[in-house]
């Protein structure tokens, strides 16, 4: 699992908790740092959304890849209406948890939207995740995954 998130409870869409070990082991994690009353966060949330669904939901196995949302949100039903109108499918840190600060500090994040892609052990594969969606579509992922180091599960039929 992706070691930044140890000792932390993400929560999914429903607000239902979600066990990080078990969540993000073996995958490429883009960390979204975001808020509902940012306009370039709206703008660029639903591509984040349509990313997400083809790589997890649509694609045959679906992708190792997970979207955990750090919220800038100014209150936690903010948070949770912006999850709730434009999210994806993916998790966040939920809003009371102080660690976003430490997040931010550690990923540099100044601004937002910023979406940080990181392997495993949190080192960051690129803190240009949004412009890579944004310019290369679903091909950024295949450089992603080849960066994380991720140990690939084959199944044999």
């Amino acid at each position: 699992m992706v070691e930044v998130f140890v000792g932390h409870t993400l929560v999914n869409k429903d607000g239902e908790e979600v066990d990080p070990e078990e969540a993000l082991k073996n995958k490429v994690v883009g960390i979204y740092f975001s808020g509902g009353w940012c306009p370039p966060c709206r703008d660029f949330t639903p591509l984040l959304c349509e990313f997400y669904t083809e790589l997890v939901q649509e694609s045959e196995p679906a992708k190792q890849f997970e979207v955990v949302f750090v919220s800038s949100d100014k209150s936690e039903d903010d948070m949770v209406n912006y999850m709730g109108a434009m999210h994806g499918d993916w998790l966040a840190l939920p809003w009371h948890d102080m660690y976003k600060l430490e997040l931010k500090k550690k990923y540099c994040i100044t601004a937002i939207p910023k979406l940080v892609i990181v392997k495993q052990n949190g080192d960051v594969i690129t803190d240009k995740g949004r412009k890579q969606i944004r310019d290369h579509g679903m091909a950024c992922f295949r450089n992603w995954i080849e960066v994380a180091e991720i140990f690939q599960n084959f199944s044999v039929d």
